[in-house]
């Protein structure tokens, strides 16, 4: 989709490396449902995020019904080939690529039919955007995957994928978020907020009245919430428009302690990236809430509820317990253990080279 998803995001940092990689390549980003059905995408869009805005249980049963039960068993989406395999079809043709690089599920299972019928030569590599991999994603005739963790490795040798065809980078980001930094500590913890744009709670229930810990929040496209937290006039909260770029998010990482956010793929490899102690709160039906389960399982994310009791005491608990930020650490050098040596970069050079 057109909206500025991590599938999006993933798809920008992997274009970034490439041409860092191999100075002569000529990469182009696709968006199959744009591509394939024009100013639909934006009705589909806008139809995805009210459908979890209004019914989020029903979305959150079906989600796990069709994409996550049984994950290990794969079968043809039959569906999905009958609304996009001839625009696939029609792209290929078009762009002749030697190699494609999968985003989404959605081309990936496309990709994955035509590439055992025989009918798509490109080298095709599954870039994973979640902690996970839901059903839709093609598996069979794909030739690398690119996943986000040791568990999702596991999961792709346990389905028959050759582990030399599997590199475990963490999900692709900006380089610039790769770059050393040290915050310099002036005594008050400082706290960024993230995914205003779809809402994670509201405001009150994330800063208190009188807070203690300096915050700044980015408000994403959310202009009532920008309007709210400026009028507020706290010299503890700072609202920020949505950022579009990498250079400036990373300095607003550089800055902060933790970060509060939803559980999607992009913003917690970032923070990964950036080794900064993350706290996931209200994930969104879904994915999120798969997301959020199986990084719970990494001991990489602390988990906070908003509605429990304040979510400024439970940061406050976490950075006076030396314990738990002694086992957090712990949880996230084993988390970077596994992941590859060479970089992104490198990764990409040696699939080019195949």
């Amino acid at each position: 989709m057109q909206i500025p998803t991590g599938h999006h995001h993933v798809a920008d940092a992997v274009i970034e490396e490439l041409e860092r990689a191999v100075k002569s390549i000529n990469c182009e980003k696709v968006d199959i449902l744009s591509y394939s059905f024009g100013k639909v995408e934006r009705l589909v869009s806008a139809t995805y995020l009210n459908w979890i805005k209004m019914v989020p249980k029903a979305y959150d049963v079906l989600y796990n019904r069709l994409a996550v039960k049984n994950q290990t068993k794969r079968s043809r989406q039959r569906l999905y080939e009958a609304m996009f395999i001839a625009f696939f079809k029609k792209l290929i043709k078009e762009t002749e690529p030697r190699i494609l690089f999968c985003t989404h599920c959605l081309p990936s299972n496309i990709a994955s039919v035509l590439k055992q019928k025989g009918k798509l030569h490109a080298i095709t590599v599954n870039v994973y955007t979640d902690f996970f991999i839901n059903r839709v994603w093609g598996i069979a005739g794909i030739d690398y995957h690119i996943v986000p963790s040791i568990t999702v490795k596991k999961f792709l040798l346990d389905l028959g994928v050759d582990e030399e065809r599997i590199f475990v980078t963490g999900i692709p980001v900006h380089p610039v978020f790769r770059i050393p930094y040290q915050k310099k500590s002036n005594g008050k913890l400082h706290v960024l907020i993230t995914g205003g744009s779809l809402g994670i709670a509201s405001m009150d229930k994330l800063i208190p009245s009188h807070p203690e810990i300096k915050y700044t929040v980015l408000c994403g496209h959310n202009e009532k919430l920008y309007q709210d937290l400026s009028e507020w006039n706290h010299p503890y909260v700072q609202p920020i428009r949505y950022v579009d770029s990498k250079a400036r998010m990373n300095e607003l990482y550089n800055q902060v302690d933790a970060v509060i956010t939803k559980p999607g793929g992009v913003t917690i490899s970032e923070c990964l990236m950036k080794r900064i102690p993350i706290f996931t709160c209200n994930a969104l039906p879904g994915q999120e809430k798969v997301n959020e389960m199986e990084l719970a399982k990494l001991g990489i994310v602390n988990q906070i509820n908003p509605f429990e009791r304040s979510i400024e005491l439970q940061v406050k608990e976490f950075f006076q317990d030396n314990k738990r930020q002694l086992m957090y650490e712990e949880n996230l050098n084993l988390y970077h253990e596994y992941v590859e040596r060479n970089s992104l970069s490198e990764i990409l050079l040696t699939i080019c080279k195949a």
